[in-house]
C-alpha cells in the first residue's frame, strides 16, 4: 500500500467524473469543487459505474495520478450528506475504499459468550 505524508487531507468527489483525461482534467474538476489541487492535498475521484478510481497528488514538483480498476464489484462510496459535491474523508476510509470495502454496512460485532451461563 501507499504511504503519504501523516498531514494530507484526503477529499472524494462524490459526482462520477470523465476517466478519459489525465492529471490537468482532474485538476480542473478539482477547481470546479473549489478546491486548490496544488494544495498538496489528494483528490479522489470515481467513474459513472465505479469500477474505477482516479487518485491525483502534487508533490510540489509535479503531478502524480494513480488509477485502480477493481476486476469484480465497484468503489463504495460513504455516506452523503444532501447536496454535497465532495467529501473528506482520512486514510483508513480511503485504504478501504480502494480495497472495496462498503463504509456504509454495519460492523460486524464480535459474539462473547457470558461468563455467567456456564460453558
Amino acid at each position: 500500500m501507499l504511504s503519504w505524508p501523516p498531514a494530507i487531507r484526503v477529499f472524494l468527489a462524490v459526482q462520477p467524473v470523465d476517466m478519459r483525461g489525465a492529471h490537468n482534467s482532474l485538476a480542473g474538476v478539482a477547481r470546479s469543487l473549489g478546491l486548490d489541487p496544488t494544495d498538496g492535498n489528494l483528490y479522489v475521484f470515481l467513474n459513472q459505474r465505479r469500477f474505477l478510481a482516479a487518485l491525483l497528488w502534487y508533490d510540489g514538483s509535479g503531478w502524480c495520478v494513480l488509477k485502480k480498476r477493481l476486476s469484480r464489484g465497484t468503489f463504495q462510496l460513504p455516506a452523503v450528506p444532501a447536496h454535497a459535491t465532495r467529501l473528506q474523508i482520512d486514510a483508513a476510509s480511503l485504504a478501504s475504499l480502494l480495497q472495496g470495502v462498503d463504509l456504509r454496512a454495519p460492523r460486524r460485532r464480535w459474539f462473547r459468550k457470558n461468563a455467567h451461563l456456564g460453558a
